[in-house]
Order: structure tokens, then sequence, then C-alpha cells
């Protein structure tokens, strides 16, 4: 039996879907049995030169229409954005048509709305792609870790942010030289803010912390760093502590509740998270039977991301054919996310001082009246300028900001040059 197949959006990824839906029918077929056949592109300009070749009445500006076309039996959408590419998920569980997305920011937007809509038309919802490009890391937290008490998930999950970091540690790049070098090679868009910005992380670990606590933090709750700031002078002093700096995505099981928060950190080089190079994305879990887990492959691109995106289409496509759902009924209920001010952190602090006696006595108190605790000290003079490299033990984050300001207003510090967490097991 043939599934019809309506695609919404023919870009990168959807062009490469719909080549392959094509050139690969055969195979699919002499594979899996199910005979995938496209029948309706919706894309926005008409006239647009594309890398497929369709028969004539399949391509169509009317994306909407897809939901009530009796020839279309599972829509993909691969839009982008929440507007008419909610209008038309939305629409399509609702008519219990299964649905297939990669759009993270939609399903970090909409998550709940999109399931229930999904569980009350018995429609699936499947969005492997939306988080680790080929990485399988939705199935395996919905599924195979479905029973486990996940305690920290750790992710990598943006390509763009992980090439920079990789150029700048490997080849000593600029923040400047390696986001060039990112957008030459196709990493990173002309616009790199949401990479950099740390937003695209965002929406990808609140999908990754849902999965993994049933617990539903909204974005705007997700504290978020971006790499923007970070200069080749802390890659060398990181590596000389011991340590690799990598735009983490942190979800964690804590007393007060579920954390989730995005931002640079230094891992230690022992760490498996610290040998990710490049574009490839990771995403490290610890749960309390199984121990640790690591799940790396390339997170991004077009090759990765539309196999993600043609599994779930044939996954989707098994449930049509059985008349049945194949996906595990995900429950999420909204939670307001722990108090991060609360949540207990190690801290790397990179202060540029006047060099002369008396500096690390009063920065020392600074940390004390505020109850931090220093692990380590490092000075580097200067003439009459010295740069001070401090890590701390864990202590709550909000003291920890009260002592990095309270040492900024120092008469002997004249800048707080780099403020990173460390990650990492030890107190």
């Amino acid at each position: 039996m043939t599934v019809g197949i309506g695609i919404a959006g023919a870009g990168t990824i959807g062009g490469a879907l719909v080549r392959r839906l094509i050139d690969e029918r055969a195979a699919v077929v002499a594979k899996t049995g199910l005979d995938l056949e496209v029948r309706a592109v919706a894309v926005g300009d008409l006239a647009k030169p594309r890398p497929f070749t369709v028969p004539d009445g399949v391509m169509t500006d009317r994306p909407l229409d897809l939901i009530d076309d009796p020839r279309i039996d599972l829509i993909v959408e691969l839009i982008g954005g929440t507007g008419i590419a909610g209008d038309l998920v939305m629409g399509a569980l609702r008519a219990g048509k299964p649905v297939v997305t990669a759009n993270k920011e939609l399903v970090a937007a909409r998550g709940p709305a999109l399931w229930a809509a999904a569980e009350a038309a018995g429609a699936d919802l499947l969005f492997e792609a939306a988080v680790g490009g080929g990485i399988p890391i939705i199935r395996p937290l919905s599924e195979t870790l479905a029973g486990e008490r996940i305690v920290r998930v750790l992710g990598i999950v943006n390509g763009t942010t992980n090439y920079i970091l990789s150029r700048m540690a490997d080849d000593g790049a600029t923040y400047a030289d390696a986001l060039a070098a990112a957008q030459g090679l196709g990493y990173a868009e002309p616009d790199p803010t949401a990479d950099v910005s740390g937003a695209d992380a965002t929406s990808k670990a609140t999908i990754l912390a849902g999965l993994a606590f049933g617990a539903w933090i909204d974005s705007a709750a997700v504290h978020r760093e971006g790499i923007e700031g970070i200069r080749r002078a802390d890659i060398g002093f990181a590596a000389d502590l011991g340590y690799v700096i990598k735009l983490l995505a942190v979800a964690e099981r804590t007393a007060d509740g579920v954390s989730v928060r995005v931002h640079p950190a230094m891992v230690p080089v022992r760490h498996p998270l610290a040998s990710i190079r490049g574009a490839t994305n990771a995403v490290f879990i610890e749960g309390g039977a199984v121990g640790e887990l690591l799940l790396a492959g390339p997170g991004a691109g077009r090759g990765p991301t539309t196999t993600a995106v043609l599994g779930d289409v044939i996954d989707a496509a098994r449930g049509v054919l059985a008349h049945a759902r194949v996906t595990p009924r995900i429950k999420i209920e909204p939670a307001d996310a722990a108090d991060f001010g609360s949540i207990a952190t190690k801290w790397y602090i990179r202060l540029e001082v006047e060099d002369r006696p008396g500096v690390l006595a009063a920065i020392a108190a600074a940390f004390g009246d505020h109850g931090v605790s220093i692990k380590s000290v490092r000075q580097e003079g200067r003439g009459d300028r010295a740069t001070v490299l401090v890590v701390t033990h864990r202590a709550p984050e909000a003291r920890q900001r009260a002592a990095v300001a309270a040492i900024a207003g120092l008469d002997v510090v004249a800048e707080v040059g780099a403020v990173f967490r460390v990650e990492s097991d030890e107190a």
C-alpha cells in the first residue's frame, strides 16, 4: 500500500528530503515494505528553482491545504518558526494526520499543546531531528530510558558554536575568524544570532528537559548565555588549567525542582564531552541505574538532519498502515524552573588587577564575605598590572554573583574579564 506524503518547506532539508524520497523510493520499499510517495510539496515561491523534479500538480504555495487533502496520509513540516508552521502542525494533528517536524523552536514553544492535540486525535507527532540532527536522542529519552530516573543531561547541541570554539581551541583562531569560517562552510547563517546567543540551544534544552524529567519549563525561564564574549586568552587559560570551553545545555534534577540552563562552561579534559570537536553534537546522560551514556554524532547539516527526518517519516508511515500510533504517549506537566540563584555551581573568574601587595587578600576577603570558598588562584604579573585566575568551590549562583559584583567594585580591580561555570563532579 502506498502512503501519501505532504511536505511543507523545500529549503535545505526539505529539498533534500524530497530528493531522497524520490531517488530512494525503491530502496525504501525493499528494506521496509513501505511505498512512500510525495504527493504535495508546499513552498513559498513556486517560481524558484528546486533541486528536484516532481510531476505537475505536486507543487503548491498553500501549505495549509495539506491538512484536508485526502491524498496525503502524513505531513512533514520543514518551514520553521512558529507562525504558519504552528498552524499547519496543530491543524494536521487535530485532523488526525501524523506529523513529522524538525522544528525545535515550535516544539519548544508549544510542546504541551501539540502533544495534547496528538493525544486527543490519536495522531503521531515525531520530531527526532529537532534536537540532535542525526543523533538519535528523542527515542532513547522517550522510550528506552522511559523508566530510568535521570539525574542530569548535558548537551553540546549546537554544531555552529562547537565548531567556533573548536577552531579557537585547536587553531588559535579569534572568535571573529572562527565565526567567519563557520559561515563559509555553511555551519552558520549570515545572521548567526540564534546560534551564538544560545537561543537555538535553549529550545533544544527545553525539549530535553521535558523528555528527561517530565517537567515542561518555559523557554523564557531558561538561564541563557552565549559565546560572543569568549576570547582566545580564556581558551588558553582553560587549557592550562585542564579544561575545554563548550557551550552546554544543562538540565538537571535538584532538590528545588528541575533546573535548565544554557551557557559556556569549562569541561574537564577527561570528561567525554571535552573530546567533541567541530560541528559534532553530543548528549551526555546521567541516570541512577543506567549510569552514564554518551550519544554523539553529526548534529547539523543537510545529510544527518534529513536522515533523521526520513526515519521519522518511515515510522509514521508504519502507523498509517497499521491504523495505530507508533509513538509512545508523552506525559509532560508544566512546571516552574528551580530558582537559578540557588543552584550550586563552580566558577572560573579572570580578573585584571593592579600588581601590588594586598590585592589577593582583598579578593579572597570578598569571596569569603559572600560564603564562597576558593579552590585555586593563579596570578600572572605584567609590570604594574596582573591577571588573576580564580576557580571557586561549589556555591549557590546568587552568592557567586554577589561575590564577583563586590570584587568588580574593588579599587584594585580594573576589570572582571571573564566568568565561566566549571562543570565537574568535584566539590
